[in-house]
């Protein structure tokens, strides 16, 4: 393990990302349509911001421990994709406008860096005192594998959250608001964007669970893995805006998420017996996720015309 990292890195990290994350919310605040080459200099500016704190680590510390970084970090931006399948479910089914979703992925990068920051340091501690907790963790992500494996996430026809919701809540159809509570006939109402925001953060926490139990299979730091989370999660907005209409024809990703985390499973069970550095790790994550995309675009077409007809 490589805890060498300076405790005034961390002052350095929260000055920088406090900064950065302040320059997101601003650049996406107004109500106008995001162009396609906007949202692309965006996600490649917060992409190379994340490199960039990689280098800052690298230069710190050493390259051993830059590599654990830069592994969390592809590991989780891959991951990440799975909360965007999330975003366009529950926006989708409940027909939120586009300059009103800004609310609910804003919400939804607070929830996922609070989430993370209690799960990291609680996941850390718990590994380091009770050891066997590994194959407990291990578990957990192949299970997630194999439901990530069986269930197709844009398959299926409502958040089940927002079901449960609708159900209990007194819910407006107005969307056309980013307000959470509005007022019909006397009658206090919650919005969609409210049910909205209620499904994200509900499923951070899921995704929360399984981006830092993927990160322990790498590294036992907490500094590396909650900083490459949070770069990870920086610019989802963007991302999202860039990759909404995209990502829904990418019908296969879904097998590539579920191999990474098996592939996770197995390196915390076999981690002591098989060293794989942490670049051969990133290796691997670019393949799962290269050949799944690689499969539905070329298979896309077929069933994009079956959709039509």
């Amino acid at each position: 393990m490589h805890h060498n990292v300076p405790g005034w890195a961390w002052i350095v990290f929260a000055c920088v990302f406090g900064v950065l994350l302040t320059v997101d919310l601003l650049a996406h605040r107004f109500g106008r349509r995001e162009s396609r080459s906007r949202t692309l200099f965006w996600s490649l500016l917060w992409i190379g911001a994340g490199l960039g704190f990689g280098a800052f680590v690298w230069a710190i510390t050493d390259a051993r421990t830059a590599e654990e970084y830069f592994g969390v970090y592809v590991l989780e931006k891959s991951l990440s994709l799975d909360n965007l399948f999330v975003f366009l479910l529950v926006f989708t089914s409940l027909k939120i406008p586009e300059r009103h979703q800004r609310t609910g992925l804003s919400w939804g990068i607070f929830g996922a860096l609070t989430f993370r920051a209690i799960l990291i340091f609680a996941g850390v501690r718990i590994v380091e005192r009770w050891a066997w907790t590994e194959y407990v963790f291990a578990a957990f992500l192949f299970y997630a594998a194999w439901h990530a494996f069986r269930e197709d996430p844009l398959a299926q026809k409502e958040n089940r959250i927002i079901k449960w919701l609708s159900k209990r809540l007194p819910v407006s159809e107005k969307t056309d608001t980013s307000k959470f509570v509005v007022r019909e006939s006397g009658v206090r109402k919650a919005t969609p964007v409210l049910v909205a925001v209620v499904a994200i953060e509900c499923s951070d926490f899921i995704f929360a669970v399984d981006s830092v139990t993927v990160a322990l299979s790498l590294t036992r730091n907490e500094f590396l893995i909650y900083t490459a989370n949070a770069f990870a999660i920086l610019g989802l907005r963007a991302l999202y805006m860039l990759l909404a209409k995209t990502i829904a024809g990418l019908r296969y990703l879904h097998y590539g998420l579920a191999a990474i985390l098996a592939f996770a499973g197995l390196k915390m069970v076999l981690g002591e017996q098989v060293d794989v550095p942490p670049l051969v790790s990133v290796g691997i994550v670019a393949a799962c996720m290269g050949i799944s995309a690689w499969f539905s675009v070329r298979r896309g077409a077929p069933a994009d015309s079956e959709r039509a007809a």
